[in-house]
């Protein structure tokens, strides 16, 4: 019997942040637990990317755990990785509730929480605990308060506290819902915060940790296609496409109305599965093959994760679509592939 199933509309009676919060209280006590399992992971599925060897190509995209609180509790149920965060460097409440809200009727998510952060002191120090076998990636972004001009200065103290304890670090330019993030996307700003990123990458002797640039879905063809000439010449080592999309034309009507009703936020979960594939395959295209691509944004399925590695996609990360079916989905997901793969062959 699925419990999950069964538990679900119990759970969806919640308001989703208390749902959330309730959930994370739950898996804090789960992760105390000494004998969760171990995971076996399909030897076909191991990936090689950035100069790291991930277990599985899924990973658990971020936004769900910002402050690395359930890190055990992810490896047992099954991801290959865990990308912590948004973490900021200073602490910050986000965005006033209510600021997250579910339509399950249509697999999507709506959210305003505005990089609601513990700090990057607190995150880091609690990183310094890690499980062994899980590849961890950091998540990035500035406060709130600070100006698009000083959003260097936020990333690098990010950066000097979150880099030194995990596997990768991820710069997000791409929310929309901090105020003038997404302008860091345009060439003319994102070149000097790459050079600053690598200059004090250099200066911690982390040349090899990738780095890695989070975009959104919503930029126009000929912006993503500048965005990957940038990228490429400052020398990061990957992009990951997409964050959640401001465009309400993904959803279907009569749902479209009631979503413009909870107010601004970004969209991610089932309706943002075609636009975010587009959008990934305008990167790959553009890129050739000099840097590798994770995948995010509305991949719900084994044969979603299929299409887009089949795309180039070197790996891919799952958010919304464990919230909607639960804790089984990666062992789904897995044998799925798994299963793909051996009709593949035959």
């Amino acid at each position: 019997m699925d419990l999950y199933g069964a538990l679900r509309p119990l759970i969806f009676r919640f308001d989703p942040e208390t749902a959330h919060n309730l959930a994370f209280w739950l898996g804090e006590r789960l992760c105390a637990w000494p004998r969760l399992p171990e995971p076996a992971h399909p030897a076909a599925l191991h990936r090689s990317a950035f100069g790291l060897d991930f277990p599985t190509p899924l990973g658990l995209a971020a936004g769900l755990d910002k402050g690395a609180t359930l890190l055990p509790l992810w490896k047992a149920l099954g991801f290959g990785h865990v990308e912590i965060g948004t973490v900021t460097p200073r602490p910050q409440p986000g965005n006033p509730r209510p600021r997250l809200f579910r339509f399950p009727q249509a697999g999507l998510i709506l959210n305003r929480m505005g990089f609601n952060s513990e700090g990057a002191e607190v995150v880091a120090r609690r990183l310094q605990s890690r499980p062994a076998g899980l590849i961890v990636g950091g998540n990035l972004g500035k406060n709130k308060e600070t100006p698009e001009g000083q959003a260097l200065e936020d990333y690098r103290a990010a950066y000097r506290l979150i880099a030194p304890v995990v596997d990768y670090v991820a710069l997000n330019v791409s929310s929309p819902n901090t105020p003038g993030l997404r302008n860091l996307q345009a060439p003319e700003a994102l070149k000097p915060l790459l050079a600053g990123m690598l200059d004090l990458r250099r200066e911690l002797g982390l040349e090899r940790q990738p780095l890695l640039l989070k975009l959104a879905p919503d930029l126009a063809p000929e912006d993503l296609d500048a965005i990957v000439e940038v990228a490429v010449a400052a020398g990061i080592s990957g992009l990951i496409a997409t964050n959640t999309t401001l465009d309400r034309g993904i959803v279907a009507e009569p749902l479209r109305a009631l979503v413009e009703t909870k107010g601004a936020g970004g969209l991610s979960g089932v309706p943002l599965k075609a636009k975010a594939r587009e959008v990934r395959r305008r990167l790959l295209h553009a890129l050739r093959g000099r840097l590798p691509l994770v995948a995010c944004g509305g991949l719900g399925t084994a044969e979603d994760v299929h299409d887009a590695l089949d795309d180039g996609a070197a790996l891919a990360q799952i958010y919304s679509a464990l919230i909607f079916q639960g804790p089984g989905l990666i062992r789904r997901m897995e044998q799925g592939l798994v299963a793909m793969a051996a009709r593949t062959r035959t």
